[in-house]
């Protein structure tokens, strides 16, 4: 028991350090209001240890990408299929791709070690020193993955959900005289309060529009970073309906009344599976209690009966 809760805790502890290493860095404007209410009082006890906390974090940091960047210079190219997975879970910067493949190294090296070191001092014999370096070393190899992978579904989800009401504005926007370009930032800044995600993501592509990115290759950018099929489809239909010169507002309003059906079937698929998900508690946690309840009597009777018989 004792060795399970250990796991636990240690496995959630090495989660929380993997989101802290690729979590994104501040805004500008709060490290400028940080600094402001630093430069009032530097010498404040709560600032001087905030900033030995950074220092260490940074250090941390620091060893982690270098290990990382070692990894990436032996492997030669970079992988490219990494790079898009640590987008489309929220991590675009350049360094993420490093701290990734360092922390996925130097995490089960860690925890193998100190699984190896502090095992034998609680008294585990060598079986259970073997499986729990064992455990941990796989622990620490599959989380990164994993966590990468449950907040790339996330997001997604977070998209999918958001999309329909952003192609009713994005229809309203267009037909309402304005073209795709300030459609696209009007629907980016009133669905953010929706869909934070989906919102930058729109914004991205009118950014690289107006750096010359020609339209097609940003949309096209815009499948990729978000690897919803949803937005895929509604950026295939933009690329399709620019090159044959259609009405821009027609295509946006079928595909609106497509995707409001989508979202439709999904939540009737979801109450239909509500029956069977509710099986298992039924069978395991409501069915015994209420055999107790009716049975108990009957079968405390009944031994009360035999016992009175016996005698």
């Amino acid at each position: 028991m004792l060795l399970v809760l250990l796991c636990v805790g240690i496995s959630a502890a090495c989660l929380f350090l993997f989101v802290l290493e690729l979590a994104p860095n501040r805004s500008p404007g709060v490290s400028q209001r940080l600094t402001e209410l630093q430069a009032l009082n530097p010498t404040s006890p709560s600032i001087l240890s905030r900033r030995r906390r950074h220092e260490r974090t940074e250090k941390i940091k620091s060893v982690v990408q270098a290990f990382g960047e070692s990894v990436l210079e032996r492997s030669g190219e970079p992988p490219s299929a990494l790079r898009l997975r640590l987008i489309q879970a929220g991590y675009p910067a350049a360094s993420a791709v490093p701290m990734y493949l360092g922390t996925r190294i130097l995490l089960p090296a860690g925890l193998g070690l100190g699984a190896l070191t502090l095992l034998p001092l609680m008294g585990f014999k060598a079986i259970g020193i073997m499986l729990g370096v064992v455990y941990f070393v796989a622990m620490g190899y599959v989380v990164p993955s994993l966590h990468l992978r449950m907040r790339t579904k996330r997001r997604q989800k977070e998209m999918q959900k958001a999309l329909p009401d952003a192609l009713d504005m994005l229809v309203v926007s267009v037909e309402a005289g304005l073209g795709l370009n300030q459609a696209l930032v009007r629907v980016a800044e009133e669905i953010h309060r929706l869909s934070p995600v989906l919102s930058e993501q729109l914004a991205l592509v009118n950014l690289e529009i107006r750096a010359g990115t020609a339209r097609e290759e940003a949309l096209k950018n815009l499948g990729e970073r978000t690897g919803l099929g949803d937005i895929t489809s509604l950026v295939g239909m933009l690329i399709q309906t620019e090159r044959f010169g259609t009405s821009v507002a027609q295509a946006l309003r079928t595909h609106a009344d497509t995707m409001r059906t989508k979202r439709r079937q999904r939540a009737e698929e979801a109450a239909a599976k509500t029956t069977i998900k509710l099986i298992f508690p039924l069978v395991f946690c409501v069915f015994p209690a209420m055999f107790v309840v009716i049975l108990g009597p009957a079968v405390i009777q009944i031994i009360q009966a035999l016992k009175g018989f016996g005698a």
